[in-house]
């Protein structure tokens, strides 16, 4: 008899937190995703492409969006460093 009980109350309870979540005051709230923070970094590397800069038989210097096959090459990020400021107004015009 203890567990037909049990087994009430736990429907009660789960029926009473699904109408409190459905509720207007919680309905605009996202339920927090916990591959969130991991999943902004990788959308943050994967917005903007890296280039990519590499020399070719000649010595002069290349960039591309794809790695070259078979040499060395250096990934370079698009995003620019945060420290520097680019307003494009020249100075001593």
């Amino acid at each position: 008899m203890r567990a037909v009980w049990a087994i009430l109350l736990g429907a009660a309870a789960g029926i009473g937190l699904a109408l409190w979540l459905a509720s207007e005051e919680h309905a605009d709230r996202p339920l927090p995703d916990p591959r969130a923070p991991g999943a902004a970094d990788s959308q943050d590397a994967d917005a903007l492409p890296g280039l990519y800069r590499w020399r070719d038989d000649k010595g002069v210097l290349q960039i591309t969006d794809k790695p070259p096959r078979g040499r060395p090459y250096e990934r370079v990020d698009r995003q620019g460093d945060p420290a520097i400021a680019v307003d494009g107004q020249r100075q001593g015009d």
